[in-house]
């Protein structure tokens, strides 16, 4: 579970208070520290998995991407600042980020073609709070991967089961696409990607 640190601070002291090589990860929710729950296996295991088959598509379609581990995203003019559990990245676009170079910050859409959160107990974050501010920013695609079925029943059904679901930004909204067991994932980033909702959810079993 998240916890919450009880002192407000900006963006920039935020980023000049976050510790390096502690093991502990931190993000910033609406200028409030926010110490995060430490991922189990099977969330590693899905995180593993999409970041060796996103980077063979990066590497097959020869585009200027990449998929760094530790960069923060920030909502455009608020105190807020997001670790994404995988992060592509337009590297063309780095040059028009202010804070990159310095301290490996992004908050242009142009930079962000994909992101990617596997939700943990602090679902309500990843359905509610990033889902609002990754849209608002202009991502164009974001997935929710819900592997324990622990989102509300108004996001993955009822009854609950394991659900992944891509946000496709259209006319400035998210629209949504659900995929389980056998479906596979249609993304608009990486359209001919051959993965389904259960080989990602059984990333830890292969």
């Amino acid at each position: 579970m998240t916890q919450a640190i009880p002192k407000l601070i900006s963006f920039a002291e935020f980023v000049d208070w976050l510790p390096e090589n502690t093991g502990v990860r931190y993000e910033l929710h609406n200028r409030c520290i926010v110490e995060m729950a430490r991922p189990v296996g099977e969330h590693e295991e899905i995180t593993g998995l999409l970041g060796v088959e996103i980077a063979v598509e990066i590497e097959r379609l020869g585009l200027p991407y990449g998929m760094p581990n530790r960069v923060i995203v920030r909502p455009s003019e608020k105190d807020s600042g997001y670790f994404p559990d995988v992060l592509v990245l337009n590297r063309a676009n780095l040059v028009n980020e202010p804070l990159w170079k310095k301290q490996s910050v992004v908050s242009l859409a142009a930079s962000i073609p994909l992101v990617i959160e596997v939700v943990s107990t602090n679902w309500r974050d990843d359905y509610h709070l990033k889902y609002a501010d990754y849209e608002e920013m202009g991502i164009p695609e974001y997935w929710i991967i819900d592997y324990a079925a622990l989102g509300g029943r108004n996001f993955i059904g009822s009854p609950k089961q394991p659900t992944i679901s891509v946000c496709n930004l259209v006319d400035g909204e998210y629209q949504i696409s659900k995929f389980r067991d056998g479906d596979r994932i249609i993304s608009q980033t990486f359209p001919e990607l051959n993965l389904t909702a259960a080989q990602i959810f059984q990333a830890g079993l292969v």
